[in-house]
């Protein structure tokens, strides 16, 4: 039973740190030598702003930016690395990959910076993937995405709010939820069940101790000399205390 236990490693928090030292250090030497590397950011339908596509995600204009993509950075990737440890590196390449290129296509002729856009593949990516798996706790992880996230489907629309790049929401939101439908499901999800019975592959028909009972649910008695003659491999018939009277 061990090996279907969820267990909470301390390997879990080693990419958001790592990913949150990035863009803090490039904000600072930003911030530091005035670089200006909002620069490097995606400017639309231009050769030098596909670069942005991968820089833009560690570009942040301030503060408050900086501040509110990396908390939402870090729940979200210690999420999606707990319940989609095998997916991470595909989630992550082809979400910057693709949000950045649909920011670069459709967005207005600006400058597009900050991870906003990696948020919402990985918003849209767990709500998508866990209602299509059907699995509980994948579900629950869903439902607790609403909860945290759920008003951020309102900044995926134009003039929300003036300077934020809805382009770059819209785009992670696409992002993520056609990755939910082409990524395979964890595999933990199809294997992980306290009982058997709530497998999606579960077949009443094959279970030993389903067999014990008639199709009105009554335990069918079997005769002593049949008893003894029935095959030994199903475990609940021997041990199940029946008394036989001598007749």
């Amino acid at each position: 039973m061990k090996d279907k236990q969820l267990v909470i490693s301390a390997d879990l928090i080693i990419l958001p740190v790592v990913f949150l030292m990035i863009i803090w250090t490039v904000y600072w030497l930003d911030w530091k030598d005035y670089l200006q590397l909002y620069q490097y950011g995606i400017y639309p339908r231009t050769l030098t702003g596909l670069r942005g596509i991968f820089f833009s995600p560690f570009i942040h204009g301030g503060l408050k930016h900086i501040y509110n993509n990396s908390v939402a950075l870090f729940v979200l990737l210690l999420l999606v690395q707990f319940f989609y440890k095998k997916q991470v590196r595909q989630i992550l390449g082809w979400g910057i990959l693709l949000s950045g290129l649909g920011t670069w296509i459709i967005a207005r002729e600006s400058y597009h910076i900050g991870a906003s856009g990696l948020i919402y593949v990985l918003v849209s990516y767990m709500f998508f993937k866990g209602i299509q798996t059907k699995y509980f706790r994948l579900v629950a992880l869903s439902l607790l995405i609403v909860m945290l996230y759920g008003s951020m489907i309102w900044y995926v629309f134009p003039d929300i709010e003036e300077g934020v790049s809805w382009e770059g929401h819209l785009s992670g939101f696409i992002t993520g939820m056609l990755l939910s439908f082409v990524l395979k499901n964890p595999v933990y999800a199809e294997k992980i069940y306290k009982y058997e019975w709530q497998s999606p592959t579960y077949n009443p028909n094959e279970d030993p101790f389903m067999q014990c009972f008639d199709e009105n649910g009554n335990f069918v008695i079997l005769p002593k000399e049949v008893k003894e003659a029935m095959d030994v491999t199903n475990p609940y018939r021997p041990t199940l205390p029946i008394v036989y009277g001598n007749g």
